[in-house]
């Protein structure tokens, strides 16, 4: 595998972050929303009033309902679901749903609902040593919904040995402050490591937002496309470019035939034209064609079974794409859903492709060397 190293690249290291103090957060996104059942579940879980009125007046049943869709501390399904997944998974009735937006109307948002809403979300800035003269990577893994450690755990790995065998300097935080203007200004990219959940204040959001648009890299795997329900609109359908629909559930992790439609594309420079791996398989909403996304892969339906899943419908025909780009802006932008099984990433040609996607992200064919 060819290496990514540039002139100005002369050494590697993986450092640490050290969170400084930082006050409680106030600009949280829906902080103040009224209650609705298009509220995060977790926000009426935490409000008492919220839950005792919806099983008063709408006879909603959280008994029914899976453990682990009714946590209340991140990481919990519940950061990334709303009433109406919870009622397709209880099997509540339409009527009971139509009560319960008319119940959830009349709660008064309080202070303590506030408060709770926002004590998921940080303002903790990282201090980070870098070396200077060389491409940098910051790997983002704050996650406040379904967090899938054996995944997260073997992405991080991988991405450290893809900068250690090129010379990049990677560094991790699991905070938000981590996502401001000044330290994302000391970076070539910014990889969103199996993110989910909303985990970015409004302020967060802008600073990712400016930056990419401004120039900076972003690169996204798997499960930073797979949330039922996002929160933030321009994530979702520009910085990532499709919404989740759904994988198979039974079998959830099935062999398939991934097949390159852009060998042109820098990340697919050391791709065959196809190969088969086994994984869990997303399905989404709308197709990232359509948004103008280049496909660099996508997934022959017919090697796998997509119709019994978790989700919508899960067939996109002979157009289902699986990893793509998008230029933001004046950045560049790469996801790939593969990933949820640890052992996708040390496959040759997945982790040939992540190695790829990270230096197209960083614009490291135009390196700039303060020549």
């Amino acid at each position: 595998m060819k290496s990514h190293s540039i002139a100005c690249a002369a050494f590697v290291a993986i450092a640490t972050s050290v969170p400084a103090i930082a006050a409680p957060v106030t600009d949280c996104p829906l902080r103040d929303a009224p209650f609705s059942t298009s509220t995060p579940l977790i926000d009426i879980l935490l409000s008492p009033v919220a839950r005792e009125t919806l099983e008063r007046e709408a006879e909603i049943s959280f008994e029914n309902a899976p453990p682990q869709f009714l946590g209340t501390s991140a990481p919990t399904f519940a950061a990334i679901l709303t009433l109406r997944e919870l009622a397709g998974f209880t099997g509540q009735s339409p009527d009971k749903f139509a009560k319960a937006a008319a119940a959830l109307e009349s709660i008064e948002v309080t202070n303590a609902d506030r408060i709770a809403r926002c004590a998921r979300y940080d303002d903790k800035k990282p201090e980070f040593e870098l070396p200077e003269g060389k491409p940098a990577f910051l790997l983002f893994e704050k996650i406040i919904g379904f967090k899938d450690v054996p995944s997260v755990d073997a992405a991080r790995g991988a991405l450290i040995e893809i900068a250690e065998r090129n010379d990049w300097t990677i560094v991790s935080s699991d905070h938000g402050g981590a996502i401001s203007p000044e330290i994302l200004a000391r970076f070539d990219a910014v990889i969103w490591n199996n993110i989910s959940g909303d985990v970015l204040t409004l302020s967060q959001r802008q600073a990712l937002r400016d930056y990419v648009e401004g120039g900076g890299g972003f690169v996204a795997l798997h499960g930073s496309g797979g949330d039922p329900v996002y929160f933030w609109d321009w994530y979702a359908d520009t910085l990532i470019g499709a919404r989740f629909a759904g994988h198979p559930r039974d079998p959830q992790f099935q062999d398939a035939r991934i097949v390159l439609e852009d060998a042109s594309h820098p990340a697919a420079a050391d791709l065959p034209d196809e190969w088969v791996m086994n994984d869990e398989w997303y399905s989404f909403r709308t197709n990232p064609r359509d948004g103008g996304a280049r496909i660099i892969a996508r997934l022959d339906e017919s090697s796998y079974d997509p119709s019994a899943g978790f989700g919508d419908a899960l067939r996109m025909g002979d157009d289902h794409p699986i990893a793509w780009s998008r230029i933001i802006g004046k950045g560049r932008s790469f996801y790939s859903a593969i990933g949820h099984r640890p052992e996708t990433y040390s496959h040759p040609f997945y982790n040939s492709m992540i190695e790829d996607a990270l230096a197209w992200a960083a614009a490291l064919d135009e390196p700039d060397c303060g020549d």
